[in-house]
């Protein structure tokens, strides 16, 4: 059995994070799987480790824009695919318009699918490009032989949207490097934070326009008039309006940079070390496919205060404490709780911790490639 893997359009970020862990953490020989075949750029393959399994192939086309990638995919991968023996395609990008079966294809991005958060974005061409994505991925879903959902909630949100899907359907967590895996410490009374050593928040996530970074500044702000000894780091990259929003919020509630840090975009491989120097994670987006931030936080042992919207219930269960993104006095109040009790937050961030605990690359690469093979086993028959 032979397994293609479409990475044309997968160039940074959450997409080649997955590919990485999944292609590490695989082992397809047990499901029967005797070669992997993986298309894509050449700054994206030499991410991918080397398995005598694995063979990585560059068109030189994938090197090129975002137009010749999908020319590219429309009109050549297809042949490709039937050249290399497939016995199925996995397009973990999500959209597809070639002609090989069988096909399994994968929701990550819930945006195009959820109204009231595309809106966010106003008459942009961000908003043509999110209802372009809503019409192809809404079509690759409905001719897929298989659909992978990272959560309950994501599957029922697209569902919403393209009707029930023909093919089957399988929700398939992302996992977790162990290396954010860090016990939860000794908590803190409310009298040991002082100026010189405050409550660190810590919000890690890309500004955009459904994270509320500005919301989280203006909650902190309102703990801080309290007498609260709290300061707060953000970490991320940036889309480009919603960080104007963000700095113009913090020019005006701390315009000398005391106790709002924006440290910028931080390499994955060094995320750890920043959830190692903080007190409380704050997580307050309000659309999510799957919540790896979020998961982050729970396994670095920190207790989390996070938004109520999405699959985050899903996700923290009862390991956290919830707030409306929307509402800074909400956020406040959850923070406050924690500020004040150092039982609950320590009760709340062993309990994240030890939720974290089953979520695991080894498990997703297990239930990735059967469900891979169980698709192209059908289609066989």
């Amino acid at each position: 059995m032979v397994v293609g893997i479409d990475a044309t359009n997968l160039r940074r970020g959450g997409g080649v994070t997955h590919l990485v862990e999944l292609l590490t953490a695989a082992v397809p020989e047990k499901h029967g799987i005797d070669r992997v075949v993986i298309w894509g750029g050449m700054q994206t393959l030499a991410k991918l480790p080397d398995r005598t399994w694995l063979e990585k192939v560059n068109p030189v086309a994938l090197n090129r824009g975002l137009l010749r990638r999908t020319w590219w995919q429309r009109f050549n991968l297809s042949r490709a695919a039937y050249a290399a023996g497939c016995s199925v395609l996995f397009v973990p990008g999500g959209s597809y318009a070639g002609n090989f079966n069988p096909i399994v294809t994968m929701s990550r991005n819930l945006l195009p699918f959820e109204w009231q958060e595309l809106r966010r974005y106003g008459g942009s061409l961000t908003t043509l490009k999110l209802l372009l994505l809503r019409y192809t991925q809404s079509r690759s879903y409905r001719s897929a032989d298989g659909v992978i959902f990272l959560t309950e909630y994501a599957r029922q949100a697209v569902v919403n949207v393209t009707g029930k899907l023909p093919g089957k359907t399988e929700i398939i967590p992302h996992g977790l490097n162990s290396r954010f895996q860090i016990k939860p410490r000794d908590q803190r009374s409310p009298g040991e934070y002082t100026v010189q050593q405050p409550c660190r928040l810590l919000y890690v996530s890309i500004i955009d326009q459904y994270k509320h970074q500005w919301h989280v500044v203006e909650a902190v702000h309102a703990l801080r008039l309290e007498g609260l000894s709290v300061a707060l780091d953000l970490v991320g990259p940036a889309y480009p309006a919603a960080l104007d929003r963000l700095q113009a919020t913090i020019e005006r509630l701390d315009p000398e940079h005391r106790w709002v840090h924006y440290h910028g975009a931080v390499p994955y491989e060094a995320l750890h070390k920043i959830y190692a120097q903080a007190d409380l994670g704050i997580f307050a987006s309000s659309c999510e496919n799957m919540p790896n931030i979020l998961l982050e936080n729970m396994a670095a042992g920190l207790s989390v205060a996070c938004s109520n919207r999405g699959p985050m219930p899903e996700v923290l269960g009862d390991a956290g404490l919830y707030f409306n993104p929307e509402k800074p006095a909400d956020l406040a109040q959850a923070i406050r709780k924690f500020i004040l009790s150092p039982e609950l937050r320590d009760d709340k961030a062993k309990a994240s911790f030890e939720r974290s605990q089953q979520y695991s690359w080894i498990r997703c690469a297990n239930q990735t490639f059967s469900f891979l093979a169980a698709i192209a086993q059908v289609r066989q028959k």
